[in-house]
């Protein structure tokens, strides 16, 4: 009775995750199909989810009516600049937090994960005036900043993970053999910590690359403008959507997302969990 008991709620669980599947691949399986419909069956009464006469020409339309490569462009730049530079700082910081607990690392802590609950709505208009003052309003090295200091707390905090994960004695065994503090970190932890610099840079950039309001706010320049905000101007002034380039244009800012996440959400996974391991 049991046995059965346990492959019920097992078939139960498999059903509910399955559910779950297709309800996030919805979304994104019915912007593909509506980025290959023509016109004619994006105003069809009765909507198929394969494309019956699949084209190209929502592809070449968004390419003509909007500057999607110099978007893009602009997307890569922020995104690129501001993985490595949250890399650079969050590195060193996140190792000293791991090494040296104390009341104020502790406190550090605690701060890192609180300040993820903050909503963009509360900082933007101080933030605004600051970046005004520092004349880096309409300015991609402005919005950078931003995405610098707003991705550090996570960099942080999956770094720390990472970290505490290298067993002390490694680096007290090259400590015993004459290395130096400098020489310790760049030898020893720097190595093992390749796998959590890679992913935590990867995974800012995908913040970055896919962020939206702050690029609204503080980007008024057309030129400036990253994808997520360009994707925007196929709304008409009504409201009205221009369906089939909206949605090819989406498709393509969304594979470079999909594609880096699915190469490391195994390390992500492993930096979240690896500062449960105890040595």
């Amino acid at each position: 009775m049991s046995l059965r008991t346990g492959r019920t709620a097992r078939a139960g669980q498999y059903a509910a995750l399955l559910c779950y599947l297709v309800f996030l691949a919805f979304p994104f399986l019915w912007l593909i199909s509506t980025a290959f419909k023509p016109a004619r069956e994006l105003g069809s009464l009765h909507p198929t989810w394969i494309p019956e006469n699949p084209t190209l020409d929502n592809f070449r339309q968004a390419f003509d009516e909007q500057p999607l490569l110099r978007a893009a462009a602009n997307s890569l730049t922020a995104a690129l600049c501001a993985a490595l530079i949250a890399v650079v700082i969050a590195t060193p910081m996140a190792y000293v937090m791991a090494r040296h607990r104390t009341r104020l690392s502790t406190a550090a802590t605690g701060w890192v994960v609180i300040s993820q609950a903050f909503p963009f709505v509360l900082v933007i208009i101080p933030l605004f005036l600051v970046l005004k003052n520092l004349h880096l309003i309409n300015s991609l090295w402005g919005l950078i900043l931003v995405y610098v200091v707003w991705s550090l707390p996570f960099a942080l905090w999956m770094l720390a993970g990472y970290v505490r994960a290298v067993p002390p004695e490694l680096e007290e065994a090259a400590a015993v053999d004459g290395a130096g503090k400098g020489r310790i970190i760049v030898s020893v932890v720097a190595p093992l910590l390749a796998p959590g610099i890679v992913a935590t840079g990867l995974f800012a950039f995908i913040t970055a690359w896919n962020e939206f309001f702050f690029a609204l706010v503080l980007l008024k320049t057309p030129e400036k403008q990253t994808l997520p905000v360009v994707l925007t101007h196929f709304l008409g002034a009504e409201g009205v959507a221009d369906l089939g380039p909206l949605a090819a244009a989406a498709f393509l800012a969304t594979l470079p997302s999909l594609v880096l996440f699915a190469i490391i959400q195994k390390r992500i996974t492993g930096g979240l969990t690896a500062g449960a391991v105890k040595h």
